[in-house]
Formats: C-alpha cells, sequence, structure tokens
C-alpha cells in the first residue's frame, strides 16, 4: 500500500490555496483559488503599469512593470488580479502567455515578459516584387490580427 499524500497549504505553479481537514472557513481558501483561477483561464491584462490604477473594475488583471510603487511595489513582473476590492499577485511562471489589450498582442514570460517586436513592411530595392510585397503584408496583416506581432 502506497503512502498517503502529504500536500502543502498551496499549489506549487500558481500557489492556489489547498483545504485541510477540519479547516475553519474553507470558503475564504475555496473563494481565493476561484478569484485566481477565474483571472488565470485565459489571462487578458488591461496594460502594463508601474502604478496600480486609480479605481480598476472588478475582474481586471493588470501586468506589474519592472518598477512598481504603491500596493504593487513588492511584485514586479506578477500579474494583478482585482478581485474583491483586493489586488491578488500572481507569479508567472516560463511558458506563461498573457493577451495585452492595450498592445493588443501576446506577451510570453521566459525569465521576463517578452512580445514580439514589429516588423517593417518591404520597401524599396533594385527590383520589386509585387507579388512578393503583397504576400508579405497578407502575412504580417494575418499576424498581427492573431495578436502574435504588435500593431503597427
Amino acid at each position: 500500500m502506497t503512502d498517503p499524500i502529504s500536500f502543502t497549504s498551496a499549489t506549487p505553479r500558481f500557489g492556489l490555496p489547498n483545504l485541510f481537514v477540519a479547516q475553519a472557513q474553507k470558503e475564504f481558501t475555496v473563494n481565493e483559488a476561484l478569484a485566481r483561477l477565474d483571472g488565470l483561464l485565459h489571462p487578458a491584462i488591461v496594460a502594463e503599469a508601474d502604478v496600480p490604477p486609480a479605481a480598476p473594475d472588478e475582474g481586471q488583471a493588470w501586468l506589474v512593470g519592472a518598477q512598481p510603487i504603491g500596493d504593487w511595489a513588492d511584485h514586479p513582473g506578477a500579474i494583478a488580479l482585482w478581485q474583491a476590492q483586493n489586488w491578488l499577485f500572481v507569479e508567472p511562471t516560463p511558458g506563461m502567455s498573457v493577451y495585452d489589450l492595450a498592445a493588443a498582442c501576446v506577451a510570453r514570460y521566459d525569465g521576463i515578459w517578452q512580445r514580439a517586436a514589429t516588423i517593417a513592411e518591404p520597401a524599396g530595392g533594385p527590383i520589386e516584387d509585387i507579388q512578393a510585397r503583397t504576400a508579405i503584408n497578407q502575412l504580417i496583416t494575418a499576424l498581427v490580427g492573431a495578436g502574435i506581432l504588435p500593431a503597427v
């Protein structure tokens, strides 16, 4: 027979709180876990900022910048979720992606948050091939529309 599994107080990846036998007020633990899941299921951030917004809407998520102040001071690079009139902070893990609504593109975390660079449209050159330029422009438009590249 195998030994029973011993759980820590939170999950390892996103710090979701675990329940314990005979725990008082389990609803607080469950509600915090659900609030984090709500913000992380398909994360879309309003923008990246160092200063918390003065009046965030319930459920909004923000990416905390590199030089945060105020309520965000100790959480550079974290995702700040506004839930129940409080900030919940989630530390990103490598490979995590969020959709940045302000920049209209995807940001991926690999030690730091990264976004795809803007690609310049083709122009000039000694030989112009209108079909090649049209195909490249269509490819750039498709990548911007998919949120892979930022809008120009």
